[in-house]
């Protein structure tokens, strides 16, 4: 995968046109998050290990493909990270899940810890780390050094909008992790959201503001 993969998909793109109207319910908003995001795993899965495995079909034997290696991992990025998972996890279910919680200090823009559990043998499946909002880059690039650190090799960062500083903040410091998301918006306001975005992805999940 390139660095950058951005799903073009009509499906995916009209989804997000929904998402970000300003009128759009808070339930409503969530299910299209969960729908969304199993669209996009689709995208960021594509490269899974395959095996061949010895099936027997009503009608003959036959040798199909199956996942092959340790299930992956699902990383949330907490709490908005949650709308991703949920979707994800429907098409996955046998997928270890962790959360890392951090939150951003609004006068630094810079991320604070207060939560981390990880899957065991990180090191040995695929992580999946997911955020909606890829905007400053610096809570991102903070969780995926933290996964690092817990053993990670195989790292891919699902989100829903990205920033070009986050973008650009996320190659700086991991260059070796693929981003994949549904669209790189204009640029970052002097608070650190993404324009035209959709507003705080948390509170729009959760009614919260």
């Amino acid at each position: 995968m390139d660095h950058l993969t951005v799903v073009t998909h009509p499906l995916v793109q009209h989804k997000l046109t929904l998402m970000r109207e300003a009128e759009t319910p808070t339930a409503v908003f969530r299910q299209l998050l969960r729908e969304i995001s199993q669209l996009l795993a689709y995208e960021v899965t594509r490269e899974l290990p395959m095996e061949q495995k010895r099936i027997e079909t009503p009608l003959a034997p036959m040798d199909a493909p199956v996942l092959a290696g340790r299930k992956l991992a699902l990383v949330s990025i907490l709490r908005a990270g949650n709308g991703l998972l949920d979707g994800i996890l429907e098409l996955v279910p046998s997928a270890r899940v962790g959360f890392i919680g951090l939150y951003r200090d609004e006068k630094t823009l810079q991320p604070v810890e207060y939560y981390f559990k990880v899957p065991e043998l990180l090191g040995e499946r695929l992580v999946i780390t997911v955020d909606p909002m890829l905007a400053t880059g610096n809570s991102s690039a903070a969780a995926v050094t933290k996964l690092k650190e817990a053993g990670a090799k195989n790292i891919r960062f699902l989100c829903l909008l990205a920033a070009p500083e986050g973008i650009a903040r996320m190659k700086e410091a991991h260059p070796d992790v693929p981003i994949v998301t549904a669209a790189v918006d204009e640029k970052l306001n002097e608070k650190g959201y993404i324009m035209p975005g959709l507003g705080d992805a948390g509170d729009r999940m959760y009614g919260t503001k």
